[in-house]
């Protein structure tokens, strides 16, 4: 094509065809017309970018496999421009800009980009501007993936954490209807006794202090035992069989207590007794195994809403960095016991509060928590603190692994590049990160070295006192 022929495209371009038309000319004779087939590569991740394209017709697209497959992050057509832009540091685009039809774009090299930011003013604003948009949605997107990333990980701790005591309630609901109705047989039999108001108040006191004095009580499993062959052999002694010891013997409840109420209520009413009390133990046993169980799956799905901030504006408020590492620490304990980690918290009292956003600063957390935990071998330790310092807060993560190698120190913040294997980590995290501290205010560094690695995060503090109540969604 002719220049003059080019440069009318040029001035019908839909962003740079408002330029002065000598910049178009410019434009014309310094780049080069090239015609794309469907799935040919304009820029290969693997290389850096030739340049500018001016995008006349056609259709381009680049998608990115952070691990899902491939995705399209982002594309263009007839009217886009993209490539490296003036001021622009990008090198390798993040996957291949491929063709998705036929296409033609005005390609400029690299090389005459700075005489282009010098002689085309108005053209480099323009440019300027797409790169801004451009950076817009890159963050955007990668912030997004990185959150739906953190999210699965999220996901499936939390259905792992949530299995046990969840399949607990189910269990010990479903046999306590059949506990209870033993209960009512067994408590008919025991009043159909003939015994005084001060026999049945002794039988009830031994049934409620030695339930109560079980929470104090860890026995080991020789230990059970032991106590579940002596109280078989002591009912067995005295002729009382049928029903399981084993819920005596998990209480405080010993033969010596056993050989008071015999004293007491005579051989009688000893074998409605002893059944009676049995079964109220395995009773307040399944209700206190209910109630450990939900209360754990409480204290988790608070720590999930604590996490998210779920239920709350997205608008800048003071925020307790305590209870946001409290409850990302939560949320990541299932990774740690897998692996034997110690995972430790270490919060210095009365910590001020934060101004900014909990859900993106509890990000930052979950980010630098779940790298440790990824660097540490098994039953390695992880060490998380925070406590003031000057006008401000550190937060501290600390691993001993083996340290980030001397050669990848100085790109651990650059976007997309990771360590991990395909499908374990997009590269985003510690940019995120980064840029998520940056909002608020903030700086994060790093010291590594054989021994372990330590993330320090400095964020300004405001003058009010952390107040949970106010921080915390309820």
């Amino acid at each position: 094509m002719t220049t003059p022929g080019l440069v009318d495209r040029l001035a019908a371009h839909r962003l740079i065809g408002a330029v002065p038309r000598e910049q178009l000319e410019w434009l014309a004779a310094h780049g080069r017309l090239r015609r794309l087939g469907p799935g040919d590569v304009l820029s290969f991740s693997t290389g850096p970018v030739e340049g500018l394209y001016v995008v006349l017709s056609g259709h381009l697209s680049i998608c990115v496999n952070r691990g899902a497959g491939p995705r399209k992050v982002m594309e263009w057509r007839g009217g886009d421009v993209t490539g490296l832009l003036p001021y622009s540091r990008l090198t390798a685009p993040p996957g291949n800009v491929v063709a998705d039809e036929e296409t033609e774009v005005v390609a400029v090299g690299r090389g005459d980009l700075p005489a282009l930011i010098h002689e085309c003013g108005e053209l480099t604003a323009v440019l300027v501007h797409v790169m801004l948009d451009r950076a817009r949605v890159f963050t955007s997107s990668d912030l997004l993936d990185e959150k739906l990333l953190s999210l699965g990980r999220l996901a499936a701790g939390l259905a792992h954490e949530l299995n046990n005591p969840a399949s607990a309630v189910a269990r010990s609901a479903k046999t306590l209807v059949s506990q209870l109705e033993e209960l009512d047989a067994a408590s008919r039999a025991f009043c159909a006794v003939d015994l005084s108001g001060d026999q049945c108040a002794a039988v009830n006191n031994l049934r409620d202090t030695t339930l109560a004095g079980r929470a104090q009580v860890a026995y080991s499993p020789i230990e059970l035992a032991d106590r579940e062959d002596a109280i078989a052999l002591w009912l067995g002694d005295r002729g009382i069989d049928g029903f399981d010891p084993e819920p005596l013997a998990e209480s405080a409840l010993t033969t010596e207590d056993l050989d008071g109420l015999a004293s007491l209520i005579g051989r009688q009413g000893l074998a409605a007794a002893v059944r009676y009390l049995s079964v109220a133990h395995s009773v307040r046993r399944l209700a206190a195994e209910i109630n450990t169980a939900s209360t754990r799956i409480h204290t988790l799905v608070a720590a999930v809403k604590g996490f998210t901030y779920m239920d709350q504006s997205a608008v800048p408020k003071l925020v307790d960095v305590g209870q946001g590492l409290s409850d990302t620490l939560t949320v990541l304990k299932s990774k740690a016991r897998s692996k034997a980690i110690e995972l430790r918290l270490d919060l210095e009292p009365e910590l001020p509060s934060v101004d900014g956003f909990g859900g993106e600063l509890n990000q930052v957390w979950a980010n630098l928590i779940d790298n440790a935990l990824d660097a540490v071998h098994q039953g390695g330790r992880v060490l998380v603190a925070a406590v003031q310092e000057g006008d401000g807060i550190l937060v501290r993560v600390t691993d001993n692994g083996p340290g980030i190698p001397e050669d990848i120190r100085g790109r651990i913040f650059d976007p997309f590049f990771t360590t991990k294997r395909v499908g374990e980590g997009t590269g985003l995290g510690l940019d995120i990160a980064r840029r998520l501290v940056q909002r608020h205010k903030g700086d994060i560094e790093v010291t590594t070295g054989p021994d372990g690695t330590e993330f320090s995060v400095r964020l300004p503090a405001t003058s009010a006192p952390s107040a949970r109540s106010e921080s915390r969604p309820s």
